[in-house]
């Protein structure tokens, strides 16, 4: 029996297909106005196909989120000596936002994390598994998960300003220069001599 006009059959190709859709959704729409049916129609497949893969919207915008995050080039920088780690961290995340194609979807993610619980919540679990627990040990000394996680939120925070809020002058201000700014407070987060001993969190 032959497929349905504009069905693809479920192979891993075809999973390919609706996760670059959907990523391309996300980007260009955000999270809260992408539905399954949307990206389904742009991958060219029944939207049952879509709930197969993804089991749910959330589930799809993980697996796009995964799909698309450059995760491992972000993790590559933490190869090497602890005591130049921010200015590593540093140059490469925004050398990852600078870019044409990762810097829209990281957006696109930092935007739906900003307006979306059920968002805010896959971007806090992938960052803590991938990002931040290999982070955290590589790091010496103690609260090191702490160290990490605030180092995170001085870069989320710069990204947020400079390219979501587009906020002068630190919008305008060039490459070079954010990450010479920057990068010496990361540094310090992981690094350097920090009054946590008092704080409840759990830390390293």
């Amino acid at each position: 029996m032959a497929e349905e006009r504009g069905r693809r059959p479920g192979s891993p190709p075809t999973r390919t297909s609706i996760l670059e859709a959907a990523v391309a959704a996300f980007t260009a729409q955000g999270y809260g106005q992408t539905t399954i049916r949307a990206v389904a129609r742009a991958a060219g497949v029944d939207p049952a196909l879509v709930m197969h893969f993804f089991g749910s919207k959330e589930g799809l915008f993980r697996a796009a989120i995964e799909h698309s995050m450059p995760v491992r080039l972000m993790a590559e920088a933490l190869d090497g000596d602890p005591e130049h780690i921010g200015e590593r961290l540093v140059t490469r995340y925004l050398s990852l936002w600078e870019h044409p194609a990762h810097g829209p979807r990281l957006t696109a993610i930092l935007q739906a994390a900003a307006a979306t619980p059920a968002a805010a919540d896959l971007v806090t679990n992938l960052t803590r598994v991938d990002l931040l627990g290999p982070l955290a040990e590589r790091l010496p000394g103690d609260h090191a998960e702490t160290r990490a996680l605030l180092a995170a939120s001085q870069l989320v925070g710069m990204a947020m300003f400079r390219y979501v809020l587009k906020v002068d002058p630190l919008a305008s201000l060039p490459v070079g220069r954010v990450a010479a700014l920057v990068a010496p407070n990361v540094q310090r987060y992981l690094t350097g001599t920090l009054s946590l001993d008092e704080l409840t969190v759990s830390g390293r």
